[in-house]
């Protein structure tokens, strides 16, 4: 399996704060990597360093092979790695399709109008918003924002797809529903590097686990050696609650 993005022993810092320290990970075609930790670990910094929010202090950030490194979100997203936000921010007065059209005309093919609402229309309907293509993406519920949040970064054609807590607000059945739709966005060949706080879903999601720390690395692994290690028990979860999480996956 060929390696997708690399993460080279990447530091940033904000004025006495260290939110992370030379990290280093990779994303390999098509699997999914979760990346976990307590809050103010840098995971979300991890992803800003990764699309352009943030230049790094140090190290390097490449993806298919090229340097990205610092490089502004717009040409990131060209590369083909596309991002959902945890906080939902879709552009509510527009409807979903035209939010996806969006998406599309600016994505790694920068497609003309009319190929790009064709391929807007593809995405809505696979992420279950076919029916509420036209309504105005404002009125939509958490959920349907979090669905819209996720469709418009698909339309982009990314090859990687960068997930912040795209279960955060939802209720158990929305929940499922969710999980599921990232299992068929994996199928599909895409691959996927989430945050999620929701830990049956990361144990039964991701292929490898990085648990981050203080802003570093602090393990990494399969589902089970992660919810084994007493460095991340200790760290992190908690032993019950951990343990339970990967007894029994999704």
């Amino acid at each position: 399996m060929s390696t997708l993005l690399e993460v080279s022993r990447v530091s940033k810092r904000f004025g006495g704060l260290q939110a992370v320290d030379r990290l280093s990970l990779t994303v390999n075609e098509g699997e999914i990597l979760g990346l976990i930790g307590p809050n103010g670990a840098g995971k979300s910094t991890v992803f800003n360093l990764i699309n352009g929010v943030y230049p790094p202090d140090s190290g390097k950030v490449f993806f298919a092979g090229q340097d990205i490194t610092g490089g502004p979100p717009y040409r990131v997203c060209g590369h083909g790695i596309a991002r959902a936000h945890q906080i939902v921010q879709p552009l509510g007065g527009l409807s979903v399709l035209d939010n996806c059209t969006v998406g599309a005309c600016f994505g790694r093919e920068g497609l003309p109008l009319a190929a790009a609402r064709k391929v807007a229309r593809e995405v809505v309907e696979m992420i279950g918003l076919g029916d509420r293509s036209e309504m105005l993406a404002g009125s939509l519920t958490t959920a349907g924002k979090k669905r819209l949040e996720l469709a418009r970064a698909l339309s982009a054609r990314p090859r990687l797809l960068l997930l912040d807590e795209v279960l955060a607000g939802l209720n158990p059945t929305e929940t499922e529903a969710m999980i599921e739709t990232v299992r068929k966005i994996r199928a599909s060949g895409i691959a996927i590097l989430m945050i999620e706080h929701i830990m049956r879903a990361v144990m039964s999601l991701s292929d490898r686990i990085v648990v981050l720390n203080l802003g570093a690395k602090l393990a990494e692994g399969s589902p089970q050696e992660i919810a084994d290690n007493p460095d991340v028990i200790a760290a992190y979860l908690g032993d019950s609650k951990l343990l339970s999480a990967a007894e029994k996956p999704a």
